[in-house]
């Protein structure tokens, strides 16, 4: 079976308002579950050893500042 933006959509507008807040905020927890995950990913591939590199430099210029 396919499954459709399009049909996700009809399906949301039939939701009691009850279902659709928790749907609503449902949404969020999944962007950052999957954003948590590419994070972990890229980083295991060492895919932002940029970002500390840079932060090394920053501190070794003496420029890197305090939060």
């Amino acid at each position: 079976m396919m499954v459709t933006a399009e049909k996700i959509k009809e399906a949301i507008n039939l939701l009691p308002e009850k279902e659709y807040v928790k749907l609503r905020e449902w949404f969020p927890k999944k962007n950052w579950k999957n954003w948590d995950k590419k994070i972990k990913q890229d980083s295991e591939e060492g895919k932002l050893d940029f970002l500390i590199e840079e932060a090394l430099n920053e501190k070794n210029k003496g420029t890197l500042s305090n939060l």
